[in-house]
């Protein structure tokens, strides 16, 4: 769960907000903090308590929804990806100089390489081992050459000057919304690591996705605001605009946009492979008994029609990658809302488990502010896009 948060939509809006916001950004980062814990920890617990799949769960509570969720689910991803096949654009570019629309065919081609041959996928995973190790030991270091003020971000983290229901929408969206909380929790049931037993895990495995997610962006928010601060001004809406690699080049010189650059490709290409698995996987909400060889071709097919999205759509890379943060996050009330619902009224799904008050009670006053926050920040995400 955790490395699929951190791709990069999560790298370029922690990068866009914290160069529109400046130190006032923090405020969004811990307040995001607490509204994951709350929606991550009630959506694992009962998928691992009910062993049922998300949309099978919806379906159990509310005829219907679980199709509902499904169709959400898969939109949210097909945009997800779009955006991720740009992010591997955007790191290509900062990599080599390649332009980000040939960066990005070449990268989801050789997505549906990596994803037909188990070696090769395994090949990738241990690249990411090494690559996500670089990426927080050069966050660390930009954001200590960058000498961010870090008493003033402190204040603002507890007493911002300005609140934006749209940033917090967005980075909540690029770390529990959509398609991403719903992976981590489908993969513990598929590990077996289901029921009451093995309740202790699933609430660390929970808290600490949160916690790793949590600490990076606060990390690399301080990266971008000793950039920030120091007078460069980043461009957030150009053509070719790259915040992140804007504030790393800023930073670290030459060198730290290159090795920026892998790790924004090796952080992009792993989330176009995820983002669309685990989209492809809500499809057996309509189709019980895919066979494996019918989900590894509509899994193909689903990175073929992203790549063909992303090529003719016209919106700049980076601009997307916030874009679809926000349309996750106007999806994640509707499918709590569903979860917190089974929660309170069918214990029987829990096999009679009696659900605790505490983080029932927590659910609800976080799914009722997802929505206020949602309403609020219809206008400012889909203006992203020109809508």
């Amino acid at each position: 769960m955790a490395t699929s948060a951190i791709g990069p939509g999560f790298i370029t809006q922690t990068a866009t907000f914290t160069a529109t916001m400046g130190a006032a950004f923090a405020f969004g980062i811990l307040a995001s903090i607490i509204i994951d814990f709350v929606v991550q920890l009630n959506i694992w617990r009962i998928v691992t308590l009910t062993r049922m799949r998300a949309s099978d769960i919806a379906n159990a509570a509310i005829p219907g929804s679980g199709y509902l969720l499904a169709v959400l689910v898969i939109i949210g991803g097909l945009f997800f990806n779009i955006g991720n096949i740009g992010g591997t654009g955007l790191g290509l570019n900062a990599m080599l100089g390649l332009d980000p629309k040939w960066g990005g065919a070449i990268s989801a081609l050789l997505s549906i390489g990596i994803f037909l041959s188990k070696r090769a996928g395994l090949a990738i995973d241990r690249f990411i081992i090494v690559a996500g190790v670089l990426m927080i030991a050069l966050t660390l270091f930009v954001a200590y050459v960058s000498g961010p003020p870090l008493l003033e971000a402190l204040r603002q983290t507890i007493l911002p000057d300005t609140i934006n229901f749209a940033t917090i929408t967005t980075i909540v969206g690029g770390t529990v919304g959509g398609y991403i909380t719903y992976s981590g929790a489908h993969r513990l049931l598929d590990k077996g690591t289901v029921g009451i037993e093995n309740l202790g895990a699933v609430n660390r495995a929970a808290l600490t996705g949160i916690a790793v997610t949590g600490v990076m962006r606060y990390v690399l928010f301080l990266a971008v605001l000793g950039v920030v601060a120091s007078g460069v001004v980043i461009d957030i809406s150009g053509k070719s605009a790259n915040p992140a690699a804007q504030a790393f080049q800023s930073a670290a010189g030459n060198i730290g946009l290159r090795l920026f650059g892998v790790i924004f490709w090796a952080a992009a290409i792993t989330s176009v492979i995820g983002a669309a698995y685990t989209s492809v996987s809500f499809l057996t909400a309509f189709k019980q008994d895919m066979s494996e060889r019918a989900r590894n071709l509509a899994t193909v097919a689903f990175i073929a029609i992203s790549l063909f999205f992303y090529i003719i759509m016209t919106t700049p890379p980076a601009q997307m990658l916030v874009f679809v943060g926000g349309l996750n996050g106007l999806i994640l009330p509707i499918g709590l809302s569903i979860f917190i619902y089974a929660a309170w009224a069918r214990a029987d799904l829990m096999g009679g488990y009696r659900y605790p008050r505490w983080l029932l009670i927590l659910g609800v006053l976080t799914c009722a502010l997802t929505w206020y926050m949602a309403y609020k920040s219809v206008g400012p995400i889909f203006a992203l896009l020109g809508l």
